[in-house]
């Protein structure tokens, strides 16, 4: 056997193994319900990293969100560390009993997702505004929500199937007028 196709299956065999599926977590607490957490105001902290472990860019999102009982509606407001602003909308269906599935502007294709416990795992297609242009990624996206109604998101972000660096963010619920007030560029 030549060295490249051996290098190949064993990457292949090691990346079958370390499959993390969403169900690993259904007795993680407290429960997470999208349609419940997401409801109404909520702002995230984030990041990127790229694959280097170099902080790219940080922004803060401000998110509203109403559910319909069959339809949650994001409208997100990113406000970008360099000042840039973007609106993207998400419109996610509840597809089953754990189940999810949503498009955005910017999507390509249906997200699609499962929910247990404390995780949500979903993943996308996207495209991607990178300086003049846009790139097609894929997101590989895992949320896990904790014991003081923190929210922490990981999205593996690939083009190519090469990873081009990891999102990080951080989500809070917004329960009182003066924690609605608009985040700074800074």
């Amino acid at each position: 056997m030549n060295g490249k196709l051996f290098l190949t299956l064993l990457i292949t065999i090691l990346s079958a193994c370390s499959t993390v599926t969403v169900d690993e977590y259904k007795n993680g607490e407290p429960t997470l319900l999208l349609e419940e957490y997401f409801g109404g105001k909520t702002r995230a902290w984030g990041l990127f990293e790229d694959r280097f472990g170099n902080v790219q860019r940080q922004f803060i999102v401000d998110i509203d969100g109403s559910w319909d009982g069959s339809t949650l509606t994001l409208n997100e407001d990113f406000l970008y560390n360099d000042g840039e602003t973007e609106n993207r909308v998400w419109v996610i269906k509840k597809s089953g009993e754990n189940r999810y599935s949503g498009t955005t502007q910017q999507s390509i294709g249906e997200a699609q997702g499962a929910i247990a416990g404390n995780a949500f795992h979903w993943q996308y297609d996207f495209n991607l505004k990178v300086g003049d242009g846009t790139w097609k990624v894929h997101f590989d996206d895992w949320m896990f929500l904790q014991s003081d109604d923190t929210l922490l998101n990981k999205a593996t972000v690939t083009r190519w199937g090469i990873k081009l660096g990891t999102v990080y963010l951080s989500f809070r619920k917004l329960e009182n007028e003066a924690d609605i007030t608009p985040p700074s560029a800074t």
